[in-house]
């Protein structure tokens, strides 16, 4: 700055102005960088003895709260974060806790871990004490597959439809497990096997859900007529073209859209008219999982939707498990329904009438025992005790391959 203003003598008063402009913005940008969330580092310190040090680069918001403060529940991914750096503070870890956007972080610690979910592990592995177990945390299926999996999406609406809409859901392809040690990842199958070239041991984590609701009793001759979009944004990537499409030829069969609607200007401009002009289909929003309003609408359905062509796990269909809808999903979701729900390999229009119709027409008994069946599992499995449990199980058994953890 000092630099700066010296070399405004025998300047004009319009190159002054310009100048003094540049270094306020100069200054505003360097102030903002230091401020952002995303730059911080925070440390936790374990009771008792200090094993060592970890080195964690996932969501750092709930860190950021005041003490005593909830931590939303609106995705998964915000108590996880926390609940993995605590496991290795129960440990007897110090853990210096980053964002994973953060790319000024440079590690001046030796670690006895790092865990990260997506850029970092690359760039920090090549400066990280060679003893350093590397952990990369699998929360999507592989960048590649995701992108070429909504490429797909989007050439095949294009075709549908004759209109170009552009990706919400594109990343830039990341080497994180290329450079771990070992994986975590709270997917299916599907999701794995898109990470298999790696060659890398992958432990598997159940999805810790942020509620846990009691059993509905429903009339399911009527609401297994009715079905549950609910998702995040992502429209094109996630399916709710297809699902709009395929209803608005189902007038018999009602279709409820819970998603972040108002955020895609483009996607509502070409499905207008399936999203608030056709009668058997109800477009309601973005609904808040802790609210009366998403209650109601669980209790009156009997199934919930969702096709996407890539995920890591569809927290927002294990969700409404915990509510007892019969989960219709396609494989690429990451969602295992087992025996209680449709895993759809094809996703067109064509079979997902079909899929629908099955459901519906199905005797109400047998709805009703598949939503139970799914009620049951969501929630013996997608719970966050059971999470915390399976996680502290796979860290000491990591932590053991190192010589960190003791066998006690």
């Amino acid at each position: 700055m000092k630099m700066a203003i010296q070399d405004l003598r025998g300047t004009t008063v319009r190159r002054v102005a310009r100048k003094v402009k540049v270094c306020v913005q100069e200054v505003q940008k360097e102030f903002k960088t230091k401020k952002s969330p995303e730059n911080l580092l925070v440390t936790l310190q374990p009771d008792g003895v200090l094993r060592g040090r970890v080195l964690f680069s996932y969501i750092i918001d709930a860190f950021l709260l005041p003490i005593g403060s909830p931590i939303p529940i609106s995705h998964t991914n915000f108590w996880q974060s926390w609940q993995m750096a605590r496991t290795f503070v129960q440990l007897g870890y110090q853990v210096d806790v980053i964002h994973w956007t953060n790319q000024q972080f440079i590690p001046k610690e030796k670690y006895a871990a790092f865990v990260d979910v997506r850029r970092n592990l690359e760039r920090l592995a090549p400066v990280l004490n060679r003893d350093c177990m590397k952990v990369f945390h699998i929360d999507t299926a592989h960048i590649l597959f995701h992108n070429a999996a909504e490429a797909k999406r989007l050439l095949d609406l294009q075709r549908r439809r004759g209109v170009t809409l552009s990706p919400r859901r594109f990343e830039m392809p990341n080497q994180g497990i290329e450079h771990a040690d070992c994986a975590t990842a709270t997917g299916n199958d599907f999701v794995l096997n898109t990470f298999a070239y790696a060659k890398k041991k992958i432990f598997k984590l159940p999805s810790p859900c942020g509620i846990s609701l009691d059993w509905f009793k429903r009339e399911w001759s009527q609401c297994q007529k009715k079905f549950l979009w609910f998702s995040s944004s992502g429209l094109v990537h996630k399916g709710l073209d297809l699902a709009l499409e395929a209803f608005s030829e189902m007038p018999e069969y009602q279709l409820i859209v819970c998603a972040p609607v108002e955020r895609e200007k483009a996607f509502v401009h070409t499905y207008y008219r399936e999203l608030f002009d056709t009668k058997n289909i109800q477009t309601i929003g973005w609904v808040d999982i802790e609210g009366e309003k998403f209650r109601e609408i669980v209790r009156s359905c009997g199934a919930v939707l969702h096709f996407s062509c890539s995920e890591g796990g569809a927290p927002s269909v294990k969700t409404c498990m915990h509510a007892g809808l019969v989960p219709i999903v396609s494989y690429e979701s990451g969602v295992d329904v087992h025996d209680n729900g449709v895993s759809l390999t094809d996703c067109s229009v064509e079979n997902i009438k079909q899929v629908v119709k099955r459901i519906a027409e199905l005797p109400p008994n047998t709805v009703e025992d598949m939503s139970r069946g799914t009620w049951e599992y969501a929630r013996s499995h997608y719970t966050r005790e059971n999470f915390s449990d399976e996680y502290t199980r796979v860290i000491r058994e990591i932590l053991s391959e190192t010589g960190c953890e003791s066998k006690n």
